[in-house]
C-alpha cells in the first residue's frame, strides 16, 4: 500500500476550502489525477467526521487513490481507510496500529533529519517532511521552513516513501520533485483554486516533467 504514495497527495480540511464543499473539491483533485486524499477535520465530532470519511474513501476507491485519515485512528478503522496520518504530538507509530488492521498504512509529520529517522525507526509506512517553505495552513503547527534541501538530505538516509509538504504551489513544486519527493503534499493550491481538478492536474504535470 505504501507504494502507492507518489505523485500528487492533496489535504481537505472544511476550514481550508474557501467556504465550498470538502467533498465537492475532493472529487474534482481526484478528476485530476491527485493519488494521495488526506482528510484533515478537527472542527467537527466523530459522528460528523465518519459519514464524510467515508464519501471520500469511496471516491478514492474508484479513482485508484489512496484515502488516509489524519489523526483519528478510531474513524479509519470505521471507513476502512487505506492509513492513518499522525503528527508528533498524536500517537505514536505502534499505538497507532494497534488500532488498524494489517493492510492499513501510518505516515508520520517530520519537520527534519532527526524526527524523519525516529519515525523510520517507529515503523511509519511514509514519512512527511516539512515544512518545505513557509505556510500559513501548517504555521499553526510551530514548523519551521527546511527548504528543499532537506528533502533531498531525508531522501539519501531513509528508504520509505518520503512526502514533500508545506507551502508548495505551482511555481516551487518543480524544485520539489527533483529534491526527490515521493509524492508531495498541497492544500490551498488545490483546495483554494477556482478549478481545483485543473490546478490538480497542472501540477501533476510539472511534477512528471521536472
Amino acid at each position: 500500500m505504501a507504494s502507492k504514495v507518489r505523485g500528487l497527495y492533496i489535504i481537505v480540511d472544511p476550514e481550508a476550502t474557501g467556504g465550498r464543499d470538502v467533498v465537492e473539491i475532493a472529487a474534482a483533485a481526484l478528476k485530476g489525477g491527485v493519488s494521495v486524499l488526506q482528510l484533515r477535520d478537527k472542527s467537527r465530532d466523530k459522528g460528523e467526521v465518519v459519514p464524510i470519511a467515508r464519501e471520500l474513501r469511496d471516491l478514492c476507491d474508484k479513482h485508484d487513490a489512496l484515502f488516509i485519515m489524519n489523526d483519528d485512528a478510531d474513524v479509519a478503522q470505521a471507513v476502512e481507510a487505506h492509513g492513518l496520518h499522525v503528527g508528533q504530538t498524536d500517537l505514536p507509530v505502534g499505538e497507532a496500529r494497534k488500532s488498524l488492521a494489517l493492510h492499513q498504512i501510518v505516515g508520520r509529520s517530520n519537520n527534519g533529519m532527526e524526527q524523519a529517522m525516529d519515525s523510520q525507526q517507529q515503523g511509519a509506512d511514509y514519512l512527511a517532511v516539512g515544512a518545505v517553505y513557509s505556510t500559513a495552513t501548517m504555521g499553526k503547527s510551530g514548523r519551521t521552513a527546511v527548504g528543499p534541501e532537506t528533502i533531498r538530505k531525508v531522501k539519501e538516509m531513509v528508504d520509505h516513501p518520503i512526502v514533500a509538504i508545506g507551502g508548495i504551489n505551482e511555481s516551487n513544486i518543480a524544485d520539489v520533485a527533483r529534491a526527490g519527493a515521493d509524492c508531495i503534499c498541497v492544500v490551498s493550491a488545490v483546495t483554494f483554486a477556482d478549478d481545483p481538478e485543473a490546478a490538480a492536474a497542472k501540477l501533476i504535470e510539472i511534477i512528471n516533467s521536472a
